[in-house]
């Protein structure tokens, strides 16, 4: 499913909020691979919700010239950088994708960076007086503290259809397989969820439970 092409979602203009609560509902979404999190939040952002997209902080963090993408040169050498100097993402993956040390390594230099620039975006959304902020965090209890935000949204879906999605997008078996057990499982994730969107149905069933969803999210920041 596609991801949101922005860094984040503008919210909806002053003018069309008939309420604006003086604090700002912090809210994580997350969701393994393929789970459907993506279409989620790119809804969540229409119903007027600002929304930071990690996976589009990464892209950012890696850019020609930066810091990061020196990092990641020194530490799996030059040939990760194509001739125009950008990340080849390709090459960098084949390096990663079946190594656990090397995934850490790239791990511990790209997510202090992204984490760093989330909560500035967090920050000056809070400047300005936003009242829904959606960070969309694919490793939300892989890496980082979910009792950290005020509500966590887990969108769930089964293996076997996260498999056919990831297999639908050019990986094989073994990739997939390998993927999708680099994360947690999700019924472990579940406990710790305020709302769980369930997604083993239609796109219309996904957005139901998204919208019913979004209610909630709505009623919680009124108070």
């Amino acid at each position: 499913m596609a991801e949101p092409q922005s860094l984040w979602s503008e919210p909806k203009p002053a003018a069309l909020q008939t309420h604006r609560p003086t604090a700002m509902l912090n809210v994580a979404l997350t969701g393994n691979v393929a789970s459907g999190k993506s279409t989620v939040a790119q809804w969540f952002a229409r119903c007027g919700a600002t929304v930071i997209d990690s996976d589009a902080l990464v892209v950012e963090a890696q850019q020609p010239g930066s810091d990061t993408l020196a990092a990641l040169a020194h530490q799996f050498g030059e040939s990760i950088i194509s001739p125009d100097g950008t990340l080849d993402r390709a090459t960098l993956r084949r390096l990663v994708f079946f190594d656990q040390k090397a995934r850490a390594r790239l791990n511990a230099i790209v997510h202090p960076v992204v984490k760093a620039r989330r909560e500035a975006l967090i920050a000056e959304a809070r400047r300005r007086g936003d009242q829904i902020l959606i960070s969309d965090i694919p490793l939300l209890f892989e890496v980082l503290d979910p009792t950290s935000f005020d509500m966590v949204v887990l969108v769930e879906s089964p293996n076997s259809i996260r498999r056919k999605r990831l297999l639908d997008r050019g990986l094989n078996r073994e990739e997939a397989e390998q993927l999708m057990a680099s994360q947690i499982p999700s019924e472990q994730k579940r406990s710790l969820a305020d709302i769980v969107i369930e997604n083993h149905g239609s796109l219309r069933d996904l957005e139901d439970a998204a919208m019913e969803a979004w209610r909630v999210i709505s009623a919680r920041a009124e108070t």
